[in-house]
Parts: structure tokens; C-alpha cells; sequence
């Protein structure tokens, strides 16, 4: 397997540095917090579960918790993993074999490219930053072949927050039905728009071959749980991606299970708490890119909590971000971290975060490094 990049970059930075100013999660709860939000029933069912091994397709509670996020699952169209990482190896390890070709959107999260890649031949379609990160399906279609089996999304966006027009996601069903492709859609920000009217249908809901993959990680922000999930009508598939699970976690931890149901079931108090942080601290970010016009490209990102700028000072992009936290304790993702083996990506840009709660400390330190640096 290649290096995965990013958890490299975090496994030496993310607990050291001062300012996590990076992160891809939105603020979590405490257990007490999360304990709060449940029925007497739920609390009993926490305090008194057992600790033993769960099913590997997850509670049945939880599956049905689930199940009422889509519009047209039921428990049984739910396959619980240990995060949405076990998700998508096992998705991919799944649908693809030897001589299959996969089609993956460049930027992207970097498993979305390096699994399938470790299994059969993979095309890369370019998110176009000229363009607002559209995904140009003139492209895709072009890049098609009789042995592509899977086209893997991901919106909204990881990096650049970006969202796919309703429109061309209709239009991009059609093109896999069409050519009988899978379509995998990485949905984990969805709920987090920062624009709702831009809220994308789940490709599950959509299409009789869709694979809808989503996580308490990112919008619920309880990536402790280590809770994720495919949604799927492809009963075969289904089957055979439970088989597959029983040689990596086998199931759940049966605790996160019970506090993720009760999340799910707390979901629009949660949601509405995490939108809102989001757009305070936005609002923030948005006032700090106003005073260095001279050192970034700043845009507004469509949705989840991460965006991908352009920066435009004294240097490059990736000297500056390892400078920023080396220097002044600021983490960010410099471009490296998203450099792609299938299409070349921008070296100018790099990944911020603005998920959590207290961003001003980190901010401040970012202003003071960026006076040190005009200075110098």
C-alpha cells in the first residue's frame, strides 16, 4: 500500500501542534454531552448494554436510525464499518478486480484514488477551480472505457468544499446507467451546506446502482465513534461487502453504536449546532483572508468545513505551510498532501479548517506569523 499522506502529515503534527487549524471535523461533543441528548430508554440501553460482540451489519436501532436519512432506504439496504475508511476499502476491494477500470474526481480524499489504484487501472477527472470546482462530464464521459465498472465522488468536497450542481449529478446518473457503472458518492458533509438550497439528493436515493457512503465523523462531528456506513439497494453487493467486513472489524464497538443512534435520533439538534458554528466561524475566517488580500485567494466554500485557497505570497505554497507550524504552531495541509498519481493538482493551494470551536487563538497565531513573515 502507498504511504497514506495525510494521516502521515497528521500522525507527526495533528496532537503537537498548537493551532489544528486543519481539521476536517466539525466541533465533537463529550460523552456527558452526548448522554444528555437521550431518552430515559436510550440511557438505560447505554448503561446497561453488554459488552460483547454486535452484529457486523451494526444494530438493528441504529441500521433504522439510519435508514430514515435516505428516501428510499429501509434497515436492511445498511451496512455499518468501524469509520467511513473501512467503507470504502471495502467498497472498493468489493466491486473492483483485476482488469476493471475506475474513474475517481482529482483533487480528492486520498483513499478515494490509492485503494482502487492498488486493484486495477484508475482515470482521474479534474474538479475545475476556473469554474467554481465544476466536474466537467464532457471529461468524463471521454474518459469511460467497456471495462470501467465505478465513477467515485465526493461532494461536498474534500478539499475544496465545493458542490456539484443538482443538474449535472441528474445528468451524471444517467451517464452510469447508461454504460452500467457504479457510482460511488462520498456524502460525509452532507447536512453541512453552507447554502441549503445547494443540498444534494444521495446518489442511493437516486440511482439502483448508487453506493452512498457516509460517517458520524464529519457533519454529526463524533469521529470517535469510528461509526460509518454504506447505503445501497444492490442486495448482492451488500452481501457481499458483510463478507468481506468479517476479515477486517468484524463489528462495531457495541458502545459507539448506542451513541450514535442516540445522535441520530438528537440529529436536527445536532445538525442545527454544528451549521452554526459553521457559519461563525466562516464569518471569522472570511475577516482574516480580508486582511492579506496580498498573500491569498480566498473563496466561499459550498459546503462542510474545509477549503482549499490559494496562496499567493513570497515563496510557495508548501514551504509556507511547514514554515507556519514549525515556526508559529499553525497546522495546515500543505498541496503536497494532495498531490494525485492520475492528474497533476495546484501546488498553490492548501486545506483549512474551520470546524472547530476557539478558532481565534489559532487565527491570532496565524496574524502574528504572517507579520513576522512580511517583516523578514
Amino acid at each position: 500500500m502507498r504511504e497514506f499522506a495525510l494521516e502521515a502529515w497528521f500522525s507527526k503534527w495533528e496532537f503537537s501542534a498548537r493551532y489544528h487549524m486543519t481539521a476536517s471535523d466539525i466541533e465533537s461533543f463529550t460523552l456527558s454531552e452526548i448522554l444528555a441528548l437521550a431518552s430515559p430508554e436510550d440511557r438505560e440501553a447505554f448503561d446497561s448494554g453488554w459488552l460483547g460482540y454486535t452484529e457486523t451489519w451494526g444494530l438493528p436501532e441504529l441500521r433504522s436510525a439510519i435508514a430514515g436519512t435516505y428516501d428510499s432506504a429501509g434497515p436492511d439496504d445498511i451496512l455499518c464499518f468501524a469509520g467511513a475508511e473501512e467503507g470504502i476499502f471495502v467498497a472498493m476491494h468489493t466491486l473492483l478486480k483485476k482488469g476493471d477500470h475506475a474513474i475517481v474526481t482529482v483533487p480528492n480524499y486520498q483513499a478515494a484514488e490509492t485503494i482502487p489504484l492498488d486493484i486495477c487501472d484508475v482515470s482521474g477527472v479534474p474538479l475545475l477551480p476556473d469554474d467554481d470546482w465544476a466536474l466537467d462530464l464532457d471529461m468524463l464521459k471521454a474518459a469511460i472505457r467497456p471495462e470501467t465498472r465505478l465513477i467515485s465522488i465526493n461532494f461536498p468536497n474534500n478539499p475544496t468544499g465545493s458542490i456539484m450542481a443538482l443538474n449535472d449529478l441528474r445528468n451524471l446518473v444517467e451517464i452510469c446507467r447508461a454504460n452500467d457503472i457504479y457510482l460511488f458518492s462520498d456524502e460525509v458533509y452532507r447536512m453541512v451546506e453552507l447554502d441549503e438550497s445547494l443540498r444534494l439528493p444521495q446518489a442511493a436515493d437516486l440511482y439502483e446502482k448508487g453506493i452512498s457512503l457516509n460517517v458520524m465523523s464529519k457533519a454529526y462531528g463524533l469521529p470517535g465513534l469510528r461509526i460509518g456506513w454504506i447505503m445501497t439497494r444492490d442486495r448482492g453487493l451488500r452481501q457481499k461487502m458483510e463478507r468481506y467486513k468479517h476479515y477486517l472489524s468484524i463489528s462495531n464497538s457495541a458502545p459507539a453504536e448506542r451513541l450514535a443512534l442516540i445522535a441520530l435520533r438528537a440529529r436536527d439538534w445536532v445538525l442545527e449546532r454544528n451549521r452554526t458554528l459553521l457559519r461563525e466561524n466562516l464569518a471569522k475566517l472570511e475577516a482574516f483572508f480580508a486582511e492579506h488580500t496580498e498573500l491569498f485567494d480566498w473563496y466561499r466554500p459550498d459546503g462542510g468545513c474545509i477549503l482549499f485557497p490559494r496562496y499567493t505570497g513570497p515563496g510557495d505554497a508548501e514551504t509556507f505551510c511547514r514554515d507556519l507550524v514549525e515556526r508559529s504552531g499553525v497546522l495546515l495541509l500543505p498541496p503536497s498532501i494532495f498531490q494525485s498519481e492520475l492528474l497533476p493538482t495546484p501546488q498553490d493551494r492548501f486545506r483549512i479548517g474551520f470546524g472547530r470551536r476557539d478558532i481565534d487563538a489559532g487565527l491570532e497565531a496565524f496574524r502574528k506569523h504572517l507579520s513576522a513573515v512580511l517583516r523578514d
